[in-house]
């Protein structure tokens, strides 16, 4: 596992405005949600630190995000995890994020344009799985696609207001479902978007 100040030492360094692209770009500094248009966000810091170290990355894990938006998350997990493999409904938004990591250095990152509702079968299992995007229900491809001794954080719950979930499964394949406090996150698109 990673020190904990390792995390909060690279939350304080990474300069949010790298992500930004519009008129949203000068309250890069600010703890709040930013729209990064595609009636998308970029994460509030805070929340995106603290998911990270929920997560329990270092560099022998293999991890998958749902939802590369801007691509700020995913420069966290790039920073601490062996491999990252992340899946974009969005093309334009994965294309100016794959550009940005690139600019940053990482090249431990797999990007992938698509439903990420469904995971990223070809390359499961993963050790750790991370949506940032709200699902309507638990997305039960993600929690096969988990390996043993893993870790899932997903926000599940109506528009307006989820649970962020930790799901975590034994070495026995036993899963456990722990509900962390609520949140606000844009819809999954895909098959666990909500219903209207």
């Amino acid at each position: 596992m990673q020190k904990e100040n390792e995390v909060y030492k690279f939350y304080e360094n990474l300069d949010r405005s790298i992500f930004l692209d519009n008129e949203y770009k000068e309250y890069a500094d600010y703890d709040s949600p930013l729209p990064i248009g595609y009636e998308q966000t970029i994460s509030q810091p805070s929340l995106v630190c603290e998911m990270t170290l929920i997560l329990g990355i270092d560099n022998n894990k293999k991890v998958l995000e749902i939802g590369t938006g801007s691509g700020y998350q995913t420069a966290f997990l790039a920073n601490f995890a062996k491999e990252v493999y992340t899946v974009e409904k969005i093309g334009e938004l994965s294309e100016k994020a794959q550009k940005r990591l690139k600019n940053l250095g990482y090249n431990n990152v797999k990007f992938n344009i698509g439903d990420g509702s469904k995971g990223w079968n070809e390359y499961a299992p993963f050790d750790r799985i991370i949506v940032t995007a709200g699902a309507g229900a638990m997305p039960q491809e993600l929690i096969m696609q988990l390996d043993s001794n893993g870790r899932l954080l997903v926000p599940v719950g109506k528009r307006g207001s989820q649970k962020l979930m930790l799901v975590e499964k034994d070495m026995h394949g036993n899963i456990k479902e722990t509900s962390l406090g609520k949140v606000t996150f844009v819809e999954l698109k895909g098959d666990y978007g909500w219903k209207n």
